[in-house]
């Protein structure tokens, strides 16, 4: 599960996906990613329909999200 704007941040790295992009394949602002990502290491708080669409958009160009005790993001192994 998505959690945290580090986390989002990562996961777009991993991917090389600029926020328009991002904001744009998940039907969102881009105004929403840059605040998501400005969280930080807190807690999302933005809607979970946003977080959700969010995580489809990376799951489906290769993320996996990990939370096993602490928030990561990894490219999943196909």
């Amino acid at each position: 599960m998505l959690t945290t704007g580090n986390q989002l941040r990562a996961a777009r790295a991993l991917v090389d996906m600029d926020q328009t992009t991002l904001a744009k394949n998940a039907g969102l602002n881009i105004n929403t990613i840059s605040a998501m990502e400005k969280k930080g290491p807190a807690m999302l708080t933005s809607g979970l329909d946003k977080i959700h669409a969010v995580m489809r958009v990376l799951e489906d160009a290769g993320i996996e999200f990990l939370n096993h005790g602490q928030p990561g993001v990894r490219l999943r192994k196909d």
